[in-house]
């Protein structure tokens, strides 16, 4: 036996083996691992006895398989001791290295300490994973080989059943809750019960359609939000067109305003200038005629010194004839009259403007006719005297009051109908023909309004309408509201939003009233109310007419 064989290991030679050897110190020349029960041969040289068994046995001579030396028995195999005390904790070691640490998702051993290895198992008696090293005890020790073993869990106390103490592995599905199998023969007794994984996989399933919908959602608001952004660029873009529409009115009339200022001041220097100039033809006549009887007062006086008779005579007979004289007495220079100059320029001015005025009223309309809605009458509402058109365009008063069932949304004194649609957001425009009729009323109401007995057509009560009799236009309480012409058509504008109503006559292309800052808060329906007979042959329909911008 050599000397390492035969040396008991120190606490030095220990620590050697554990920090400055390496693993080829400890390996065996034929399995090429750490040493598992090393031996040694009569050459000296060390192998795992598994291994150089292994080897003789395959071999017709028994010779080292690292020197080749030829032994003539088979030599008898002694424990090395020393190595195998110093592979042992090498191998631990070494095997502890080839563990996997903890990665995420995965469930840490909770018996080691400073670095924690994956657990391989779970004991639901201990309530506790275990890595593979300190595994080894419920592997080795009887009592322990009792406990039950499964995979890792996490946190394994909460896994399990409160009033069995057992594994919660099955799932109620009646009351959604998770049962352990004694559990199944209790208070679950009659519910269908599915083991986890199964109720797992179902709900994956449905967590995908949940992820496509929250995806589908997602997507949805990234839509309204690019939305909102385009409406935020294109009210940029109309800002800046109705800057420039406006900026190129005003320098319209700016240049209107300049021209017929030049013009008026040019009209009375004019006149001004006549006056001045008659003035100095007549100070050039006077003049003359000054310098004319100059001469001739000359002629007389010289005359006047001749004391002979005879030369006075024949001179006084000479003497020419007084020049031609005007009657100063009838002329005078009267200043120049400017009455009527001002008010021709600001009728010019106000043919322009009005020109301008023209334009634009065309313009507003053009603009609020591109939200145009299709409305149709809803007869579940008109007054029972009403008849309406199949189509749900046309009304007129019959005069005969139909038998109908009692229905809450039917007025039932006045004359009026409602639309089947309604509004609750943005913008919307309707046309109706009026034509040929001596009272009517349109605009639109809210949802909420009083539709039966005596009712006041106003904001207040909720109803934003312009009321025509005969030559008299009413909106609410306010004053009286006069046509420029007879009424063929009347368009209705709403900004549910901005909270405005306007009508405008269609044929003359003008507006003819708003009311701003109106709190709408419910749903709007356009009205209509033809009127009854009353008031002069009013018999002609109201016709709600689809929108030609070339009217």
């Amino acid at each position: 036996m050599d000397l390492l064989s035969m040396h008991k290991p120190c606490r030095l030679c220990l620590g050697m083996a554990n920090t400055s050897w390496s693993e080829e110190n400890f390996s065996c020349p034929i399995c090429l691992d750490v040493f598992s029960s090393p031996v040694s041969t009569p050459c000296g040289h060390n192998f795992c006895r598994t291994c150089v068994t292994k080897f003789w046995d395959e071999q017709v001579k028994y010779k080292c398989p690292v020197c080749n030396k030829i032994f003539d028995i088979r030599p008898d195999l002694q424990v090395n001791t020393l190595l195998s005390e110093l592979a042992t904790p090498f191998r631990k070691s070494l095997r502890a290295k080839k563990q996997r640490c903890v990665e995420p998702g995965e469930v840490p051993c909770d018996v080691c300490i400073g670095t924690q290895l994956k657990a391989v198992k779970s004991c639901l008696v201990c309530f506790t994973p275990y890595c593979q090293t300190h595994l080894e005890p419920h592997q080795r020790v009887a009592g322990l080989k009792k406990h039950r073993l499964v995979e890792p869990m996490d946190r394994l106390e909460d896994r399990m059943c409160k009033k069995h103490d057992r594994l919660l592995e099955l799932f109620c599905q009646t009351e959604q809750v998770f049962v352990c199998q004694f559990c199944t023969e209790g208070d679950h007794r009659s519910h269908p019960v599915v083991p986890l994984k199964e109720e797992y996989e179902v709900k994956v399933g449905q967590l995908g359609k949940i992820e496509a919908e929250v995806q589908q959602m997602i997507h949805n608001r990234i839509q309204i939000i690019q939305g909102i952004k385009d409406t935020v660029e294109l009210n940029k873009k109309d800002c800046d067109r109705e800057i420039a529409d406006g900026l190129l009115v005003f320098t319209t009339l700016k240049r209107c305003i300049g021209k017929c200022q030049d013009d008026f001041h040019r009209a009375v220097k004019e006149k001004l200038n006549s006056t001045e100039k008659r003035a100095e033809d007549l100070i050039k006549e006077l003049e003359q005629e000054i310098n004319d009887l100059t001469n001739r007062s000359s002629e007389v006086k010289q005359l006047s010194h001749n004391e002979d008779p005879l030369h006075f005579l024949q001179a006084f007979r000479s003497l020419k004839d007084p020049p031609p004289t005007r009657d100063w007495t009838t002329v005078e220079v009267r200043p120049p009259s400017y009455i009527g100059t001002l008010r021709r320029s600001l009728d010019k001015l106000e043919e322009t403007l009005n020109m301008e005025m023209k334009k634009l009223r065309d313009a507003e309309l053009k603009r609020v006719q591109q939200y145009e809605v299709d409305v149709t009458l809803d007869p579940h509402t008109a007054y029972p005297k009403l008849i309406m058109s199949e189509d749900g365009k046309q009304v007129h008063y019959g005069g005969v009051r139909k038998k109908l069932l009692t229905n809450p949304k039917r007025f039932n004194r006045y004359t009026c109908v409602l639309t089947r649609q309604c509004f609750s957001s943005g913008r919307f425009y309707f046309e109706v023909q009026v034509k040929d009729k001596t009272e009517w009323c349109l605009g639109v109401a809210r949802e909420s309004i009083d539709r039966k007995g005596c009712i006041i057509f106003s904001p207040k009560t909720g109803y934003w309408t312009l009321y025509f009799k005969k030559d008299t236009l009413l909106f609410g309480e306010d004053p009286d509201i006069r046509p420029r012409a007879e009424l063929q058509k009347v368009g209705v504008f709403v900004d549910y939003d901005e909270g405005l109503v306007s009508f405008y006559d269609v044929q003359a292309r003008v507006h003819i009233y708003s009311a701003a800052g109106c709190n709408f808060r419910e749903p709007l329906y356009p009205l209509l109310s033809p009127g009854d007979h009353r008031v002069g042959a009013n018999f002609a329909p109201l016709i709600i007419s689809p929108v030609n911008q070339t009217d």
